[in-house]
């Protein structure tokens, strides 16, 4: 499958021939082409490239996607995967989340984020805007840098109400602010910073006030959780007076830097505010069925232009972080309610790729396959017994291929997966690791 030219690991470029090509570009176009990429950008989309010392791969009856883009997901909570199942949100907040983030340390966290990187790398994510943690955030952070992810995750904000990270305010913006200045911009923008105060029950009128300030100046994304569950959206009501899409508009925080988890009991007036006032929502259809929230109005979010993209949430409410699944699982929840047409295949693929873009604020960067942006993509075998045949590849991709279709994912130019093997990571290592650092977090319990 592979002819290498004279120079290895590309000094002049990669060329990846005869694959189909899915580009995600304005017209939607695929394409049996070649693609070559020159340090990290791709550099031409065309038939017959001639190799001119490029390291040279011919992906021939392979299908080239852009790389898949998890808008919301909790690196930290990975090591709790199976341990808080069968709980409605508050509870599973109160009673096991929360105590569990807390007993963290670097070693564990460490042991999280390595796990949950490892599992979405392999099926195919090459982006990711992940909530952090609240304390030791900079593992978190380095994890990122190691493992050749492109995405963002912040400090996760929360200084009031009766739970067990209750933060000084002053001190958690000074944390913020020397993360920002570290790790915003790091590697070449490859590593960014997204505010991330939890959710509006939790943050205090001076925080949020803060994290607007925040925001504007160095212009930031805005992570938070929003109307995910009934009783959360009546303890918001009845705290602040207003819903949690109106606290957001009444609080000056309505933007397209802001980015919704959830929105899953939303009015239609909230719609339109969502609609008006450009904010992303991130849906994450297989921990709001687990965790009993709801079914989030998808389709008249879509019918109103606004911009939905996908997220795994967190693994002890999934209980994994399989991109695929959440794209299936979005569209078929949808067609009992809504008809068989108010959520297709495309429009599917749309949110796990340009639209995952938009939220991140980088759609001039990432999210399809074009001449000057990034070279973020993976390489799929859809020639198998479960996947075939088919005559629409989005539909093929959302209703048939698994995370075990990714042969390899490519972020910057590099290789991060190769073979269904992860370059900058050992598995065995990772799930020794993970074993060994949950029990020593149940002991701190």
């Amino acid at each position: 499958m592979i002819q290498l030219s004279l120079k290895d690991n590309g000094s002049m470029g990669i060329l990846l021939q005869n694959g189909l090509i899915i580009t995600q570009n304005s017209k939607r176009e695929i394409l049996e082409a070649d693609l070559l990429i020159e340090n990290d950008i791709i550099k031409e989309i065309s038939q017959n490239i001639e190799p001119d010392q490029h390291q040279v791969y011919d992906f021939s009856g392979l299908v080239i996607s852009p790389g898949f883009i998890q808008s919301h997901i909790h690196l930290c909570q990975t090591l709790f995967r199976n341990l808080a199942d069968d709980l409605e949100l508050l509870d599973w907040l109160e009673k096991r989340i929360w105590p569990m983030e807390m007993a963290h340390n670097e070693a564990s966290l460490r042991a999280s984020a390595q796990l949950g990187l490892a599992e979405i790398m392999l099926g195919g994510v090459t982006s990711i805007l992940d909530m952090g943690n609240g304390k030791f955030q900079e593992v978190i952070f380095e994890e990122m840098a190691t493992s050749g992810i492109r995405g963002l995750s912040g400090l996760v904000m929360m200084d009031t109400g009766d739970q067990p990270y209750k933060q000084d305010t002053t001190e958690v913006l000074k944390e913020t602010e020397k993360y920002i200045s570290k790790w915003n911009g790091w590697d070449g923008g490859r590593i960014g910073y997204a505010l991330a105060p939890r959710f509006v029950p939790s943050c205090s009128k001076k925080l949020w006030a803060a994290v607007k300030e925040l925001s504007e100046k160095s212009d930031l994304i805005i992570h938070t959780h929003s109307s995910e569950n009934n009783k959360e959206w009546q303890l918001v009501k009845d705290s602040t007076g207003y819903s949690n899409v109106e606290f957001f508009v009444q609080r000056g925080l309505a933007s397209s830097k802001l980015c919704l988890a959830h929105c899953v009991w939303v009015s239609d007036d909230e719609i339109n505010m969502l609609s008006d006032y450009h904010i992303n929502v991130l849906h994450c259809p297989t921990a709001n069925l687990k965790l009993g929230s709801g079914i989030a109005p998808v389709p008249k979010f879509l019918s109103r232009k606004i911009n939905v993209s996908l997220g795994s949430d967190g693994a002890p409410c999934n209980n994994n972080l399989d991109i695929f699944q959440e794209m299936r699982l979005a569209s078929l929840i949808q067609k009992p309610r809504m008809g068989v047409t108010s959520t297709t295949a495309a429009q599917i693929f749309d949110m796990a790729t340009i639209n995952g873009a938009k939220t991140l604020g980088l759609p001039d960067r990432i999210g399809s396959l074009e001449k000057g942006k990034k070279a973020d993509l993976i390489v799929l075998n859809l020639n198998k017994v479960h996947s075939i045949p088919a005559d629409d590849i989005y539909a093929q991709i959302v209703y048939s291929a698994w995370p075990t279709d990714v042969r390899h994912v490519m972020i910057d130019g590099k290789w991060v997966v190769y073979d269904q093997t992860l370059k900058n990571y050992s598995l065995d290592k990772i799930k020794e690791n993970a074993w060994k650092e949950i029990q020593n977090l149940f002991q701190r319990q």
